[in-house]
């Protein structure tokens, strides 16, 4: 999820472990913790593309990380605060939950979340959205309640637990969304026979009505959106040929392979003036027009010297007219 969403849930589980003790101090240190697993962004300063793309939420989104790291950030607050207002187990035990709630939170989403580093494979169950208001603004609101009270007072820690309950069942709610428009993307295939052989779903940007689905077929992957305001009515899919021979001898390249890896298979080879693209389908195109070919995120192939991925720059010029058209199609049609 995005960071301020990741400093909401970690100062809430930070009040939620250590807040009766020492009051707002478990709130500044848990959104502090829960913060510190997204610092391997700092890759990008020292990696390319690829390589920070394939570091992301790996081994400090694991519970290894916070297995090592909470007793070591435990001691240095112990250290920082001394006896008085907890004692080093206590603000390791804080220290640990708003790290490792950091990674749980991220497995909901698109991404892929490396929990059980160092073995490779990455959680996703793409229920929710990186950045979605529904969930994070009514969790915010009951924190900043809290905030304002006493410690130790059944008021604060109601608030708080108010927060992370409606924060939860809104999950869940998503992950009951997935599994109804899952069902009506099968039947659209089903009605219109359409032969394929993997189907994945997830929420478009900022909400969990509109969902989009990417359908595995021959040699092209259809592409789908559904609103739970829809009406019956057949989906209509959007084809875009896998173009996999593209790749020519270039297929055999390792940063290919790297590159294939991280898409987990989902994938088009793209040729425009003479550049060769990879196309990385997992998290879609970057708006829902009917003539939208553009990927959020895509690779320039430049082969110099030994092959490279240079990732295409996004353009962030249409993004009002891109939410304005995806809002309206969130209300169905």
């Amino acid at each position: 999820m995005d960071s301020l969403t990741q400093i909401i849930l970690g100062a809430a589980v930070g009040e939620a472990v250590l807040g009766r003790k020492v009051g707002n101090k478990a709130i500044l240190w848990g959104a502090i913790a829960g913060t510190i697993p997204d610092l391997d962004v700092l890759c990008n300063l020292f990696f390319d593309a690829v390589t920070s793309n394939e570091v992301h939420r790996g081994f400090s989104h694991s519970i290894v990380f916070s297995l090592l790291f909470a007793p070591a950030l435990g001691w240095l607050v112990y250290r920082f605060y001394g006896k008085k207002e907890s004692s080093w187990k206590g603000w390791t035990k804080l220290m640990f939950w708003s790290l490792f709630t950091h990674p749980l939170l991220d497995v909901h989403t698109t991404w892929g979340t490396q929990l059980l580093w160092p073995l490779e494979y990455k959680f996703s169950f793409k229920n929710i959205f990186v950045v979605d208001p529904l969930y994070t603004i009514p969790f915010l609101l009951f924190l900043m309640f809290a905030v304002f009270q006493k410690k130790g007072t059944p008021k604060r820690a109601k608030l708080n637990q108010c927060g992370l309950v409606i924060s939860s069942a809104y999950m869940i709610l998503t992950l009951i969304f997935k599994w109804i428009t899952y069902d009506v993307f099968v039947e659209n295939l089903k009605i219109q026979e359409i032969a394929y052989t993997e189907l994945e779903t997830k929420p478009t940007p900022l909400n969990s009505i509109l969902w989009s689905a990417n359908v595995d077929t021959e040699d092209a992957y259809l592409i789908g959106y559904y609103s739970l305001f829809d009406t019956n009515r057949p989906i209509s899919f959007l084809r875009v040929p896998k173009n996999h021979d593209l790749l020519g001898d270039l297929k055999n390249d390792p940063l290919i392979h790297r590159l294939i890896k991280l898409s987990k298979g989902w994938y088009t080879i793209e040729k425009k003036e003479e550049k060769l693209y990879f196309n990385d389908l997992r998290f879609g195109l970057m708006g829902i027009s009917p003539d939208e070919r553009r990927f959020v995120f895509s690779y320039e192939l430049i082969n110099d010297n030994g092959l490279r991925a240079v990732e295409t720059p996004k353009n962030t010029s249409e993004v009002k007219l891109q939410l304005k058209a995806l809002f309206e199609r969130v209300k169905g049609i």
